[in-house]
């Protein structure tokens, strides 16, 4: 697995290393070892999977603390682009995003730390979207930033116009609006100091 660092401190691309052959291909997704000894210490407790068609736009979201969760994230069917937001009150890096494009063929997964909004939005006619979680789900903990706030400078590659939103992803504020409850010099791994 090679570990491809972004512009933004926390945030990497995973590539994996993919044996292929006359039968097709074979790779390891995920290794808590080598994600530890590469990435970060963590532990994952849930998975999830979403399918989506082409247009929809999912995000910006995150949880709250307590429930804070950071993600693992990959495109097993399709193409996605992924987007992450530094929301730390305080970053040098706040309110700036990384976008990768993830997708069957390349596949790439990214890692988004706690402390992240996270959003994709579908560019091939399907998409199925896999992550992992180091928190599990709490729906009092969901929080979100406005995943059209053009203050982003976020490059969807589609027509915003045209996208398919959730009434819920359509009423979070934009950035600007926005009080943050992620902190940048707060450890959120408590666990692993």
């Amino acid at each position: 697995m090679e570990v491809i660092k972004t512009a933004i401190e926390g945030l990497v691309i995973l590539e994996p290393t993919v044996f292929k052959d006359s039968r097709g291909y074979f790779f390891e997704s995920f290794s808590q070892r080598e994600f530890q000894e590469k990435v970060q210490k963590i532990n994952f407790v849930q998975d999830n999977e979403s399918m989506s068609s082409y247009g929809v736009m999912r995000g910006l979201h995150f949880q709250r603390p307590p429930f804070a969760q950071s993600k693992l994230v990959r495109c097993v069917q399709g193409t996605v682009l992924d987007v992450a937001v530094d929301i730390r009150k305080g970053s040098p890096t706040y309110g700036q995003h990384v976008a990768v494009e993830l997708s069957a063929e390349n596949h790439r997964q990214f890692f988004i730390p706690r402390g992240f909004a996270h959003g994709f939005v579908v560019l091939s006619e399907t998409a199925i979207f896999q992550y992992k979680c180091d928190n599990f789900y709490a729906p009092e903990a969901d929080g979100g930033i406005n995943i059209k706030d053009e203050s982003l400078g976020i490059d969807w590659q589609i027509p915003t116009n045209k996208a398919l939103l959730s009434e819920k992803d359509t009423k979070h504020l934009c950035l600007k609006d926005f009080d943050s409850p992620f902190d940048y010099n707060t450890t959120l791994y408590p666990e692993f100091e």
